[in-house]
């Protein structure tokens, strides 16, 4: 069975590039360009690791990774935060992430982060 991810990012472009790389890697992708709704999202999708972005609209990312990592249902999902900040490392511990990624990526970045948190969670 494919592993889900669900990802929150503002850039419908960078959303679709995302989409159609782990899909091409046999994971289940969903793509949100806000978070208003993330913990239905999650509960509805279950997915198996949550790529969040900083700028996310409605209440940015390090408010909704928080919100994942401090309910007893979900906490246990890995987060990958990814920014163009430079300090996203910083951002990424502020918000209780489990990894971080600075934007731009490459697409070997993205597989072998991702890769990583689904096999942890698994």
């Amino acid at each position: 069975m494919s592993k889900k991810i669900i990802i929150y990012d503002d850039d419908m472009d960078l959303l679709e590039v995302c989409a159609l790389i782990l899909t091409a890697k046999n994971f289940e992708v969903v793509i949100r360009d806000k978070c208003t709704e993330i913990i239905d999202d999650i509960a509805t999708h279950k997915p198996d690791v949550i790529l969040m972005d900083n700028w996310i609209p409605d209440i940015g990312g390090v408010k909704a990774t928080r919100l994942v990592k401090n309910s007893a249902e979900f906490s246990h999902i890995p987060v990958i935060f990814f920014t163009a900040n430079n300090n996203v490392t910083e951002l990424a511990a502020e918000a209780g992430a489990d990894y971080s990624l600075q934007k731009p990526f490459d697409i070997s970045e993205l597989e072998t982060i991702v890769t990583e948190a689904v096999n942890k969670k698994a």
